[in-house]
């Protein structure tokens, strides 16, 4: 490659792609010899990247975070996500939108043209999130995790009473806010907090030996809890329904149920919901005759569902 600087941008790519890089490696992906890679990893380190030498039968480098933050490199799928991220970085729930939209303008200004226009064509309204964690907070919190630190803290502005003392596990934003997920050593329990509600005290807790997350996956997790499951993410409550439907009136709104054609007419619906009054009125919103309702819990929340109606109408 004969221009200098552009060999160099490729070899700072390929460093930061990964951890260790063989010297001939890299003397075969730039298509030079090893003694001008290893004159390109000079320069590079008089510009401030921090390009350590790896001894052994290979030899290579690995390119090390420094003191301070030397100018950073993107190809071009990279430098859209930044700014694809850094345009929606409201909606993730952490207090970030002002340094967002600093970093944004300093990205977006060092851009090359190309790039720029299809940056700005993109006009991406961020959903609201909900309240904002400070982002200290959320540093102190996983900070607690990785450390496995138990966390003292007052949660939903009750600062009065005994602090909470929890293991914490994992930390999930979902829906613009954050949540964590922990071992309440009060309740001998797993438990979810919303972070923004937290206030954690000064003194730091002890440490604990991680416990395993039931099912494994946080986000499944959280999903069972919002749905009321005891176990997994099911809901605890299940059933089925006929609707005087066909059922291509029915798939389109039928969500995380399961569809089944009955005959041209007739859809049979199976669902769940955290309570039955709640999944009888969720297979009334389809507006058509409701039959065969199973299993008998099911059949009983219409009955209910019917009294609280006729109430209603006075």
């Amino acid at each position: 490659m004969a221009d200098t600087s552009a060999r160099m941008l490729q070899l700072l790519s390929l460093l930061q792609a990964r951890r260790d890089w063989p010297g001939e490696l890299l003397a075969e992906r730039l298509e030079v010899s090893v003694r001008t890679v290893r004159r390109d990893v000079e320069r590079l380190r008089e510009l401030g990247y921090r390009v350590h030498a790896i001894k052994g039968p290979d030899g290579g480098y690995r390119l090390e975070s420094g003191s301070e933050l030397p100018p950073l490199l993107f190809d071009d799928e990279q430098a859209i996500a930044v700014a694809i991220a850094l345009q929606t970085a409201t909606a993730s729930g952490a207090d970030i939108g002002e340094a967002a939209e600093r970093a944004l303008a300093t990205v977006r200004q060092v851009m090359p043209s190309r790039l720029r226009h299809r940056v700005d064509a993109l006009d991406a309204a961020a959903a609201p999130a909900g309240e904002a964690v400070d982002p200290q907070l959320l540093l102190a919190v996983s900070t607690a995790i990785r450390a496995r630190e138990v966390l003292r803290f007052d949660y939903g502005g009750a600062a009065d009473g005994p602090p909470r003392r929890t293991e914490p596990h994992h930390l999930v934003a979902r829906a613009g806010r954050w949540y964590l997920i922990g071992w309440d050593l009060d309740r001998d329990d797993w438990r979810v907090y919303r972070v923004d509600r937290m206030l954690p005290r000064s003194a730091r807790g002890g440490r604990f030996t991680m416990r395993s997350l039931p099912g494994g996956d946080p986000h499944a997790f959280l999903t069972g809890r919002f749905r009321g499951a005891v176990d997994g993410q099911a809901w605890p409550c299940r059933g089925s329904v006929v609707l005087a439907l066909p059922i291509e009136a029915v798939l389109p709104f039928a969500t995380d149920g399961v569809v089944e054609a009955v005959d041209a007419r007739r859809t049979r619906v199976s669902a769940g919901s955290w309570s039955w009054a709640a999944l009888a009125a969720s297979f009334l919103r389809f507006d058509a005759d409701v039959a065969a309702p199973e299993p008998a819990p099911l059949a009983a929340a219409f009955a209910t569902l019917a009294a609280r109606a006729a109430s209603a109408s006075g």
